[in-house]
């Protein structure tokens, strides 16, 4: 029998809590971080419970790929009066083949909700000083994207448009290989929260 995502879910929290609480010991701690100074500072011990639980992820990871168990998780997303349920990759699990080709296919319905709930809403660019666009630009994003996600808060919805690895397109370290123009629809200057 092959575990469910909910399962693996499951298992890597038990697994941080065991590690957390002491159970689960990496003696080789010392070979893992390169600055004695930094690992002097956090100690063994810590150390050894995080390596112990991201080698245990690790080999969650390589289930996944070998049994071809999903890391989507599905969620609500609800701005106004509209609720659409949105996949996401789990951030303890890792996206298989399969994923990227689930969330491409969601992104047809994602723009569909997104159109419908920004009516009478000013477009940005985000960013650190985020800055104010048309729709034709963002018609280029949507061409240019794979897929599509959705954040909203109370007054602001926030588009992501991505492309490349799930696990790495929100980093900038992983431009341009993997990416995500994130747009926001505001009444006005969107607000400094970070989403």
């Amino acid at each position: 029998m092959t575990y469910t995502t909910q399962q693996l879910i499951d298992i890597l929290d038990q697994e941080l809590k065991a590690a957390w609480r002491g159970e689960r010991v990496l003696l080789s701690t010392d070979d893992r971080l390169a600055n004695p100074v930094v690992s002097k500072a956090i100690g063994a011990d810590k150390l050894s419970k995080v390596f112990a639980y991201q080698d245990f992820r690790a080999q969650i990871h390589q289930y996944q790929r070998d049994h071809s168990v999903s890391g989507l998780v599905w969620h609500p997303c609800t701005f106004k009066d509209h609720t659409i349920q949105l996949p996401e990759i789990h951030p303890d699990l890792t996206a298989i083949q399969a994923d990227k080709v689930t969330l491409a296919a969601a992104k047809a319905s994602i723009l569909q909700f997104w159109q419908t709930a920004i009516d009478g809403l000013r477009l940005w660019e985000a960013g650190h000083d985020p800055i104010e666009i048309d729709t034709a630009k963002v018609q280029v994003y949507i061409q240019d994207a794979e897929w599509a996600d959705l954040t909203a808060t109370r007054s602001e919805l926030y588009l992501g448009l991505c492309w490349g690895n799930p696990k790495e397109c929100y980093y900038d370290w992983a431009y341009p290989e993997s990416g995500c123009h994130r747009i926001i629809a505001a009444a006005a200057e969107p607000s400094a929260i970070k989403v």
